[in-house]
């Protein structure tokens, strides 16, 4: 379903986040979690994209797994960096030929080989080239739907690490949507003050697309340090380190911490009329089940 359809049709969006496996063992688990998570009729799923050869195809073919084998609504990541776009056209070409109807656009870190200097074969700079050279693959009319595919992007409450200028920041997410963005998915945060500064700042901008705000409840330590590191530069709230101190090490305390801690996140956001929430589920169902029961919501029989 295009993502302009899917605003239309729902208040309020709840999507998930996953990532191709590299094990059999790893695919197992994750089937797992989609069977867990199929059920609670999610607005759509999203499948993340590394530029490397074999990396690629997995998620292509996880992308297409998803459309073919359940009523999800997958929607692939796609990033330009250390690529061409000849190398880009046919990976869209491949999505519009098997049906998928949304793409998420991102910049993403260049390949890094050994000898090579990162992102001299990409014949993209930035982000909003990639959305430019969708949008006119969409009106080329090479889609099954006229309007092409539908295009996300991303956005960054707490900044961008490799932007520090804020002012510059927002000129380059303006430049997305002017290219032809449709919604932003943001990046994962702690603290709802940091999104709403950050939807505000998008208004002055004149940004009026849908924002998705995205969310990575902490479950463990390991999972802490791992948002430290994907996020580059995410910031913790005081109240959320010290309530994960009082657990002293107890991982099933720390998971109860950080479930209850984006609970109530998505209350102030559903109080606060978000447009979408997004979960980076991290290939596991537990912590997103729980807190769609904490809000109330029951998965469908």
């Amino acid at each position: 379903m295009h993502i302009t359809d899917i605003f239309s049709r729902n208040k309020t969006s709840f999507s998930f986040e996953f990532f191709p496996p590299k094990t059999h063992r790893g695919a197992a688990a994750l089937y797992e979690t989609i069977k867990q998570l199929e059920n609670y009729n999610p607005s759509f799923v999203s499948v993340t994209y590394h530029a490397g050869n074999s990396a690629k195809d997995l998620t292509h073919d996880l992308v297409i797994r998803i459309k073919d084998d359940t009523s999800l609504d997958p929607i692939p990541h796609l990033t330009c960096a250390g690529q061409s776009a000849e190398q880009i056209n046919r990976i869209v070409e491949r999505y519009a030929q098997a049906g998928v109807s949304n793409i998420l656009a991102l910049a993403g870190d260049p390949p890094k080989k050994e000898g090579e200097k990162p992102g001299t074969k990409s014949q993209f700079k930035r982000a909003a080239e990639l959305v430019s050279f969708i949008k006119a693959f969409n009106e080329s009319g090479r889609h099954t739907d006229p309007r092409g595919f539908g295009i996300g992007v991303a956005g960054f409450p707490e900044g961008h690490p490799m932007t520090p200028n804020r002012l510059l920041e927002m000129d380059y997410l303006k430049a997305k949507v002017d290219a032809g963005a449709d919604y932003i998915c943001t990046q994962l945060f702690f603290d709802n003050r940091d999104f709403y500064d950050f939807c505000e700042r998008c208004e002055i901008a004149g940004i009026r697309i849908p924002i998705i705000a995205g969310l990575m409840p902490v479950t463990s330590l390991n999972s802490l340090n791992r948002m430290a590191e994907l996020a580059g530069g995410a910031r913790f709230p005081a109240p959320l380190l010290k309530a994960i101190g009082r657990c002293n090490g107890d991982e099933s305390a720390i998971e109860r911490v950080g479930i209850q801690y984006a609970t109530q996140q998505c209350h102030d956001l559903l109080n606060n009329k978000v447009q979408g929430i997004h979960f980076y589920t991290l290939n596991r169902s537990l912590a997103t089940r729980e807190i769609y029961a904490n809000l109330g919501f029951k998965p469908e029989d």
